[in-house]
């Protein structure tokens, strides 16, 4: 067993794709903010709307799994 993952250019690599990963992951959610007709963050927070938050947090792990495919 080697330390091939501790190089600077796979450490790097790493890095920014998680950093894309991030990126297209902050871009989706607010799109799907801009489409939903009512605001998610006052629905969540403001009115304690637990049913919302979950749709909300599946909803992100769905795009996290897509984009996590798509990098790999």
């Amino acid at each position: 067993m080697g330390f091939e993952w501790l190089k600077p250019g796979v450490v790097l690599g790493s890095l920014v794709y998680a950093l894309i990963g991030v990126l297209i992951f902050w871009l989706c959610f607010l799109i799907i903010d801009k489409i939903t007709p009512y605001d998610l963050w006052g629905e969540i927070v403001e009115k304690q709307n637990v049913a919302l938050g979950l749709v909300v947090a599946a909803m992100s792990l769905g795009i996290c799994v897509i984009v996590a495919a798509a990098i790999h």
